[in-house]
Parts: C-alpha cells; sequence; structure tokens
C-alpha cells in the first residue's frame, strides 16, 4: 500500500447478515474439527489466522469441543482486533470413556458451569453469544431422568448470566417451532438447528426467525453425520449443478444454504487449509432460476434421529 491510500476493505465471504446486533460476513467457521489438529496445535493456529485473513469474522466453537482443546486454540489465535463474534454453546458435556462421546448436561447449574468453563478456556470476562442446545430435535442426544428440563428454568439462568454480563446473547439450538416461540420474549438472537438441502423439516423455523430478525445457523449442513441421515452429495441433482458450474457437489450444498434466505449464516467445518478455501469460494457462487429449481425440487426428509 502506497503512503496516504485507503487500505482495501476486508472481503466479506457470502456477503453480511445480523448477528446478535453485529454486521458479520455470511460465510463463518465451525471449530470442531480443529481437534483433528491436537498434535499440530501450530497448523490449527495456523488454520484460524487463515480463516479471519480470508474475512471470517464468525467462529463457532464449544468447551467440549477436543475437552477444551478448540477453545485453547482460538484464544491463542484470535486477536481483539480481529473483532470476531466467537459463538459458544452449553447443554452438553464431554463424556469421556463413554459410548458416545457426549453426555447431556441440561440443568440450570450445569449450563452455569458450562458458562464459566468457557469464559476460561476462551480467555474472556464475556461470551458474545452461547447457544443454549436442548436436544429436542433433530440427530443426536436425548435428554432423559433429571436432564429433561424446563425450558423456562433454562431461560432463566442463561437471563441471569447475561444479566451479570457474562453473557452478551442468547441463542437456541435443536429446537422445535413451539420452543422458539416461548422463548421469544427472552431475546434469541440465533437458532442453530440441523438443516439442509435434503432435510428442510425446520422451514417454519427459518421463517419465524427471518420474521424476528434472528439468524439461521445450520449445523449438519450437507446432512450425513450419522448413520440414516440424508446426504446432499448423494443427490443427482447438487451433482448436475455442480458439473455445470464447475464446483464441488459439497460447494453447491452450501451455496443454496446461502441463497435459500437472507439471514442464513454459515459454519462449515474444516481441519484442511484448502477445503477451508473451498468453503470461502461457497459464497461467490452463483445459483440462477434453473439451478434453485433442480435443488429445490430435491427431496427432503427427517434429520430428526435420536442417537444414543
Amino acid at each position: 500500500m502506497t503512503p496516504g491510500s485507503t487500505p482495501a476493505p476486508a472481503p466479506r465471504p457470502g456477503r453480511t447478515a445480523r448477528l446478535a446486533g453485529r454486521t458479520v460476513s455470511r460465510i463463518g467457521y465451525g471449530a470442531m474439527q480443529l481437534e483433528r489438529l491436537r498434535d499440530r496445535r501450530d497448523e490449527a493456529v495456523a488454520l484460524l489466522r487463515r480463516a479471519v485473513e480470508l474475512g471470517v469474522d464468525h467462529v463457532d466453537t464449544a468447551e467440549f469441543y477436543g475437552a477444551g482443546f478448540v477453545n485453547d486454540v482460538i484464544r491463542e489465535a484470535l486477536r481483539p482486533a480481529d473483532d470476531v463474534v466467537v459463538v459458544t454453546k452449553v447443554g452438553a458435556d464431554p463424556n469421556p470413556g463413554g459410548r458416545l462421546p457426549l453426555r447431556p448436561a441440561q440443568r440450570p447449574e450445569e449450563l452455569r458451569a458450562s458458562v464459566e468453563d468457557n469464559l476460561r478456556s476462551l480467555g474472556v470476562d464475556r461470551l458474545d453469544v452461547v447457544n443454549l442446545r436442548r436436544l429436542d430435535t433433530g440427530p443426536g442426544l436425548r435428554p432423559e431422568g433429571d436432564q429433561v428440563v424446563g425450558l423456562d428454568d433454562q431461560l432463566a439462568a442463561m437471563t441471569a448470566l447475561r444479566d451479570e454480563g457474562k453473557i452478551g446473547a442468547i441463542g437456541l439450538s435443536g429446537v422445535g417451532l413451539d420452543t422458539l416461540r416461548r422463548a421469544l420474549p427472552a431475546g434469541i438472537a440465533c437458532v442453530q438447528n440441523a438443516y439442509a438441502v435434503v432435510a428442510r423439516d425446520d422451514e417454519d423455523l427459518l421463517e419465524l426467525c427471518a420474521a424476528e430478525d434472528i439468524a439461521w445457523v445450520p449445523f449438519f449442513p450437507l446432512g450425513g453425520a450419522f448413520p440414516g441421515l440424508p446426504k446432499a452429495t448423494d443427490e443427482p441433482a447438487v451433482h448436475a449443478v455442480a458439473a455445470s458450474l464447475g464446483v464441488t457437489p459439497s460447494q453447491v450444498g452450501l451455496a443454496w444454504l446461502l441463497h435459500h434466505a437472507p439471514h442464513v449464516l454459515l459454519i462449515p467445518g474444516t481441519a484442511d487449509a484448502a477445503h477451508l478455501a473451498e468453503n470461502i469460494a461457497v459464497g461467490d457462487i452463483a445459483l440462477d432460476a434453473t439451478a434453485l429449481a433442480a435443488l429445490d425440487a430435491v427431496t427432503s426428509r427427517s434429520y430428526d434421529v435420536p442417537i444414543g
């Protein structure tokens, strides 16, 4: 840059949308897969730094990702000047040695303990956004016994933490339409549910989020994380659109989400720099009316699959 010149504007992958009162790039980064780099910590830090360089300004994480390893990498890699919104979640804890790596942690005292754990591992005084993962719907765990906790009790704990300044904003995850409606008075910043071109059961939630200025942040955006789940990359229509555009089927699945609604934010995860670049490039993929019609016609199947 020459003296006196204006710096080039930072890239905004996928353009922008609102998250917890902030304007962010619509393509963020899901940090869970950083755990795969546990033995290559420098690579994990470098990958997250590269994501920021490419315009990522919101990162999704949890204390239970790698039993704190992922949060520790985020703490080292991100700087205050990066101005990155870090979204974490509560509602589950690590389950070392168990059949599944996680166990529900839904009770109010467990939610508070998880918030404190995230504060400590991220090295901050306040968490930008915390998602309450209810485990009511979608693929994954279901609460049983004393883990079946009323929404009002959970929201009371979360709003108290917000009032104390430990949480900036509250999100929800793994919820149905009635739960979201009941939670609206508490002020909800985002909803994370499993959702993809092959699994669109939650269209009514997506529409309510649009009406209420709530960000829609799909996890499992391509499907296939558990046996029996549909996969976007298995769909002939997805492959046909990808071939016509010279991109990958995975990129088409992500691009459809961006085109489907303007309040959708993506948090694709990866432990590979080349794959990271592919994910960021999704923001530049244009889907015309013919491609969108073909993708919209893909049969939607249920993601509501209890695991464990």
